[in-house]
């Protein structure tokens, strides 16, 4: 038997943590002693175990989805859970490769010559398959930075084209405006594409590290269903 302490012990957490997860159903609800105590046992340690390596590689909404589908007994919703999760990550991993090839197109695409004419905003637009609102929306963060002609229309320099077909492919991978922001800002200024290659190795590293956690979780949820049902 365990007190709540204990299992706070465990994980360096709160006594009234280990209440709220009990509350929130990520862990089993305790037995009672006569006198208003509760009273953990093995199966309590076995869920928080899972419950906090579920969260460290799928998210606290996931991690409480699958913990909330086994207590009732619904393992295929927690299974459904985890598969989705996995979805997502192959998902990212395929953008992040199709990014990075991109990105070294682009930085590798030949210069602009004198004679290349510009485009203007609905042009690229359509290139990209978004809206002039959008490309106006990147403006504003900084992401784009096209010249204004005599009639003060936005023109869209080669130049400015590739860096708005990168900013597609990263917002696509996921990555805040600000963030993209600072990365053009950063090739523009470098004039190459090496700060554009370290955030896509630190991208390539979280998502390693997403995965790495989602085998650990994994692994200790099989063992908190094998506590459930030794069988």
């Amino acid at each position: 038997m365990h007190r709540p302490v204990d299992l706070a012990r465990l994980h360096g957490l709160s006594v009234q943590a280990i209440r709220n997860y009990e509350r929130d159903g990520v862990i089993p609800a305790a037995r009672r002693t006569a006198s208003g105590y509760r009273v953990y046992t093995d199966l309590h340690v076995g869920a928080l175990g899972a419950y906090l390596a579920l969260v460290r590689g799928y998210g606290y909404r996931t991690a409480g989805v699958v913990m909330r589908a086994v207590d009732r007994d619904d393992p295929e919703s927690a299974y459904a859970a985890i598969d989705a999760a996995h979805v997502q990550l192959q998902r990212d991993r395929e953008t992040l490769a199709t990014v990075a090839s991109a990105a070294t197109v682009l930085a590798a695409a030949s210069p602009s010559e004198p004679g290349d004419r510009p485009l203007p905003v609905g042009a690229v637009a359509h290139r990209l398959a978004v809206t002039p609102a959008t490309l106006r929306k990147w403006e504003r963060a900084g992401i784009l930075v096209p010249r204004r002609d005599r009639f003060h229309h936005r023109v869209y320099s080669p130049d400015d084209v590739r860096d708005a077909e990168l900013a597609h492919l990263l917002r696509r991978g996921g990555y805040r405006l600000d963030h993209i922001a600072a990365v053009l800002h950063q090739v523009r200024d470098a004039g190459g594409p090496e700060p554009l290659a370290g955030s896509l190795a630190g991208w390539q590293e979280r998502l390693t590290a997403r995965g790495r956690a989602m085998l650990t979780g994994s692994a200790r949820l099989a063992d908190y269903l094998d506590l459930r049902d030794p069988f």
